[in-house]
Formats: structure tokens, sequence, C-alpha cells
């Protein structure tokens, strides 16, 4: 199993990790990313590092 967790001041909202993992990642009222899942493996892990590096600001951690 892989941790999720997001660094609310670090994301602005650029959404790329809820639109490559729609069913890891959602946004909250003003944009910024939130999780639906903490924790994630399989599939959802794949979606789940795909958000991460695709997120500019780095507010993405994953943890084993």
């Amino acid at each position: 199993m892989t941790r999720i967790s997001i660094d609310a001041d670090r994301c602005v909202g650029h959404g790329r990790c809820y639109s490559l993992a729609p069913d890891v990642f959602d946004a909250d009222e003003v944009g910024h990313s939130v999780l639906r899942v903490e924790e994630v493996s399989g599939e959802l892990e794949q979606h789940a590092v795909a958000g991460a590096q695709n997120c500019p600001e780095e507010a993405i951690t994953l943890t084993s």
C-alpha cells in the first residue's frame, strides 16, 4: 500500500493530478487538489504516481 498526502499550502490548483487520476484526486471548491482515497495499491497506485509526477508544485507525496 502507498499512502498519499497533499501539501495544501503548495497546491495552487493546476488540476493535473485530478485530470490524470480522477479516482485518486478531486478538486475542492476553488480547484485545489483533495484526496478521494489516502491509500492505494495496484492500478490506483500507478495513477497516484502519475498525478504526483505531474504536479508542478511537487505538492503530492507518496510513501510506502
